[in-house]
């Protein structure tokens, strides 16, 4: 081997074991000879199916099931019209029982979810719904005596194109023992402790707390249940004015609350409007408290 050959090989053997101490020591150090690009995992979120509850009852001598059913609006209590073939079918088979077994009685849930807002007259967007539904079923020629309306959270509940497909569930029963008693009670509280807002008649809006929903729902079942009663809106105003405007004063206000009433489900022909004007204080008109207390529309049962 010559001198040449010998220089290079050796040449040759200095960078292969440079290099292999190179890689070895920065490895150890913690430096990296070669850059490489960190790997990220793509995590794929599947969007849940959307919910879909059946109209489906079968109890007490009626059966019924079809995957249509009456569907809604995020937010909303009103039914999204037409009714499809089938449920209409199912309606109309249950509005035969129900006429032919008076000792019966329907309760409609209506479900809602915590993420809706609730604008309605009602305690909760489901019950509000279970009450849309009981006017259509009575269009239909149920009697509301024999409706029972409730609602439901239903948290599971997915909508899919803003609309939740199936938002209620049915059932069929006997009538209850006490059913008389119960409305008897019912009456008393209602006429013990009546609705009374508070407002001035540019107001667009009526807002309600959660007791004054409560009692919005207490009128409704009352008057479903008893045939001949009817809801009292009276107006009243401070004295302040002349005693004939203060009287139309009186009736704009009732009016006004009987047209929400009204928008919430109840009945036209089952509300009465009338006006006390400033014949009627609760408070002395003095003051500017006394006299807010004396603008007020009072509801209740006659």
């Amino acid at each position: 081997m010559t001198k040449t050959t010998t220089y290079l090989l050796g040449m040759l053997i200095t960078i292969v074991v440079g290099t292999y101490f190179f890689i070895t020591c920065c490895s150890e150090c913690g430096a990296s000879a070669i850059h490489e690009e960190p790997t990220t995992e793509k995590v794929i979120v599947e969007e849940p199916s959307a919910t879909s509850y059946p109209f489906a009852i079968d109890a007490n001598g009626f059966a019924y099931n079809t995957n249509d059913n009456y569907n809604f609006n995020i937010s909303s209590n009103a039914i999204l019209m037409p009714l499809s073939a089938d449920l209409t079918k199912g309606i109309n088979g249950l509005q035969s029982h129900l006429e032919t077994n008076e000792n019966n009685v329907v309760n409609v849930t209506g479900y809602y979810t915590s993420e809706e807002e609730n604008t309605t007259a009602f305690p909760n967007l489901g019950l509000a719904r279970a009450n849309s539904i009981k006017n259509d079923l009575a269009s239909k020629g149920i009697s509301t005596a024999q409706i029972n309306t409730m609602g439901k959270l239903m948290d599971e509940m997915v909508p899919k194109d803003s609309t939740y497909w199936g938002a209620a569930s049915f059932g069929i029963e006997e009538r209850s023992a006490s059913e008389k008693d119960d409305l008897n009670a019912l009456y008393e509280k209602i006429k013990a402790d009546p609705l009374i807002l508070y407002f001035n008649t540019a107001e667009a809006s009526i807002y309600l707390d959660a007791t004054q929903r409560q009692k919005v729902a207490d009128i409704s079942k009352y008057i479903d249940k008893v045939a001949d009663a009817t809801v009292s809106v009276v107006g009243h105003t401070d004295a302040t004015g002349q005693a004939s405007t203060n009287m139309a004063l009186g009736q704009d206000r009732a009016e006004f609350a009987k047209n929400y009433l009204m928008q919430n489900g109840i009945t036209e022909s089952k509300i009465i409007a009338t006006s006390k004007g400033q014949t009627q204080p609760i408070a002395s008109n003095a003051t500017e408290e006394g006299r807010e207390k004396n603008r007020r529309t009072v509801i209740t049962l006659k």
